[in-house]
């Protein structure tokens, strides 16, 4: 038996009866390489990773490729997802060597945890261009213990590239409206006209690039703007990384078409389809949106949750080690379970004898992306039904059921939207119950400023919390106050920002580290405006800044939103998808409207103004609910104002002006659809 068994990552334990002695990255396990004097084979991996079981079934189950890595290296296993520090900075060195990254990575370290070779994903034989992992075994070993002159000309390359990637200012020119605007218009430029997302193949959701385009339209009124984001979202709705029978998006499509998954289901990307679906349909009414919403919403509730009411990480791409085995369909298979009712789903759904994926079919609309007659919309429900509980009859891919905190962050912030989207009470209260979960069992009370766990599971708590933790649970805390008017998120958000502010943010260089300042330490500490899977920590806390900016009007959100907005002007010029979440929280600083509604929350004229912001997408609102008399800051542009002729009185305000008062829903309503607004925003004005 390894050093795995005791893990509180479920992929860890995936590997604990492997014959490798594979040790948990920490101090026990540096020092053992620095005792010995042996190099760290350093494997970085997930759950849900099917190249991941590929190289372990071949290569760490192998005995005799186990005891030449137990021979030569101290062999150190790391879940990505409980340490994304580590990922990032060993994903960026393998980048640096000319390589592309990914999952299995397969780093060489010296005992001080230097990279200084390394890969991802090798055979047991060569094959795919890649060597067999053996003769890299042997040779990188050979190469440390022999040629110490190159070994040391690798590390110091990649450590001047790691600090100059993490550690560096390259503020360049602070942001500005030019800048934003020229950032949607490219990014516009580089989607697939063809086939929707970004050109190219494999196909990510990019979800943040996607918001990133749908706020162009709403700033412009460019049909292009729309258009892209339209077909983006209907190609991915229909096409098979949608799981048309359980609902919920695959990690990403292999081809450039939207049509064969990365068989996994992400917490992560479901929670932001969810998001931008929700954001788009309150515009579009698509009904195509509103049954990918619903449906993924559905699994995530069913299949998602664990016990306690928050959500497990991932849902595995392998069953009995075939990827995707779950999921696809014999045209044989579909005739039995509809029996003469197939014909019309076969048409629909592309089943075809030959299949269109190694002889089987995975099934999608891409063919027919358009709704058709309700009739046969509803017998197509019932159709998919059928062949759903025919399925559930199947072994099931594994799920880690690890909780954590970031990606359950983007889950409830999708929830409390889209539960106030579509008015779904039960969806409010899920994001309710996940949300107190996290702050509560995996979170403390501090003095100065709450502090999260990163990871949990069955009640063991795992790593401490970093920074997108804190940001991604503040962002959800926000929302769920917004909708709820309930204190206790707000202070929650609000103490959250206090331990980044104390513990995470850059002094010398601005912005936010991964880890904090009393953390782990590592060869260099991570600091980046760049999305990866997830939204970035330093693009989330614009939005969150700006949003804590225009309810508190407390001065260090704005002084530190505006350090944000030049600490990664150049990165993100340079790489503009990448930092679409960033540009995201630029466009809310330049564009927020402070919604100030003047009444009790349970006036039912209350509600009949909050049900115009399920009839209009306005992702730049912040609303607050006050009661008549009740105090806003001071220097609130609506502080002061009150109802007019005892009705419930709206307020839009930006900058340091509002709006005349509005006692009229529809005309709230015009006034959002038309963006007749005042100029500026009340946190620039602020700042």
């Amino acid at each position: 038996m390894n050093l795995l068994a005791q893990s509180t990552s479920p992929y860890l334990l995936q590997h604990k009866d492997n014959p490798v002695h594979w040790r948990e990255w920490g101090p026990e396990a540096l020092q053992e390489a620095q005792t010995s004097g042996k190099p760290i084979l350093l494997s970085v991996g997930y759950a849900a990773c099917h190249w991941c079981h590929v190289m372990a079934h071949e290569s760490f189950e192998n005995q005799a490729t186990a005891a030449l890595m137990n021979d030569l290296f101290v062999n150190i296993k790391v879940d990505r997802e409980e340490r994304p520090d580590l990922d990032a900075i060993y994903q960026a060195a393998v980048g640096m060597m000319g390589e592309q990254g990914g999952w299995p990575l397969t780093m060489f370290l010296t005992p001080q945890a230097e990279p200084f070779w390394g890969g991802t994903y090798f055979p047991p034989e060569p094959k795919f261009g890649k060597p067999a992992f053996p003769d890299v075994l042997r040779e990188v070993s050979r190469l440390y213990r022999e040629n110490s002159e190159q070994v040391s000309k690798n590390i110091q390359t990649l450590r001047t590239g790691l600090t100059q990637t993490f550690e560096q200012n390259r503020p360049g020119q602070q942001l500005d409206p030019a800048t934003l605007e020229m950032a949607m218009r490219r990014v516009c430029q580089q989607f697939d006209v063809f086939h929707g997302g970004i050109f190219g193949a494999p196909k990510f959701p990019h979800v943040p690039a996607i918001e990133m385009m749908w706020r162009g339209y709403q700033n412009t009124g460019m049909p292009q703007f729309q258009h892209a984001v339209d077909f983006t979202l209907m190609n991915m709705s229909q096409g098979g990384i949608y799981d048309h029978l359980g609902g919920g998006f695959a990690r990403y499509s292999v081809d450039n078409i939207w049509l064969v998954p990365h068989f996994e289901k992400m917490l992560y990307d479901n929670a932001q389809m969810i998001d931008i679906l929700s954001m788009v349909w309150l515009n579009t009414r698509n009904p195509v949106y509103r049954a990918r919403i619903e449906e993924t919403v559905g699994w995530a509730l069913r299949e998602m949750v664990v016990e306690g009411g928050a959500f497990a990480s991932s849902i595995d791409a392998d069953t009995e080690g075939e990827e995707g085995k779950f999921y696809v369909w014999t045209e044989a298979e579909v005739d039995e379970v509809l029996g003469k009712d197939a014909t019309l789903f076969k048409q629909v759904y592309d089943v075809r004898p030959e299949g269109n994926w190694e002889g089987r079919t995975i099934l999608h609309r891409l063919r027919a992306m358009t709704q058709l007659p309700a009739v046969q919309e509803g017998k197509l429900n019932a159709l998919r039904e059928k062949l759903f509980l025919a399925r559930s009859k199947r072994v099931k891919p594994a799920r880690d059921d690890k909780v954590l905190a970031d990606w359950n962050g983007l889950m409830i912030y999708a929830l409390a939207q889209a539960s106030d989207a579509l008015n779904r009470v039960d969806w409010q209260a899920a994001a309710v119950k996940a949300f107190w979960y996290v702050a509560e069992k995996m979170g403390e009370t501090h003095a100065d400023g709450d502090v999260l766990a990163h990871s949990a599971r069955d009640g063991k708590i795992g790593v401490p919390g970093m920074a997108e933790d804190y940001a991604n649970m503040a962002r959800a805390a926000l929302a769920l106050y917004e909708i709820t008017g309930h204190q206790p998120y707000f202070e929650k958000a609000a103490r959250w920002t206090n331990t980044l502010n104390n513990k995470f943010w850059r002094m010398d260089i601005g912005g936010y580290a991964l880890t904090p300042a009393d953390g782990d330490p590592l060869i260099v500490r991570v600091r980046t405006v760049m999305d990866g899977a997830t939204p970035s920590v330093n693009g989330t806390m614009m939005h969150v800044l700006t949003r804590l900016n225009a309810l508190t009007g407390e001065v260090i959100h704005a002084e530190r939103f505006s350090v944000l907005t030049q600490a990664f002007a150049e990165d993100s010029r340079r790489q503009l998808i990448s930092a679409a979440t960033y540009f995201n929280g630029f466009d809310l600083i330049l564009r927020a409207i402070a919604v100030v509604i003047v009444g009790q929350r349970n006036d039912p004229a209350v509600a009949a103004f909050r049900d115009v912001f399920r009839r209009v997408s306005v992702p730049n609102k912040v609303v607050q609910i006050v009661a008549p008399g009740e105090a806003l800051y001071e220097g609130h542009p609506a502080n002061g104002k009150g109802q007019v002729d005892n009705k419930v009185t709206v307020y839009l305000c930006g900058g340091q002006t509002c709006s005349p008062p509005i006692t009229d829903p529809n005309q709230l309503e015009l006034q959002l659809k038309t963006r007749t607004l005042p100029p500026g925003t009340m946190a620039t004005a602020r700042a």
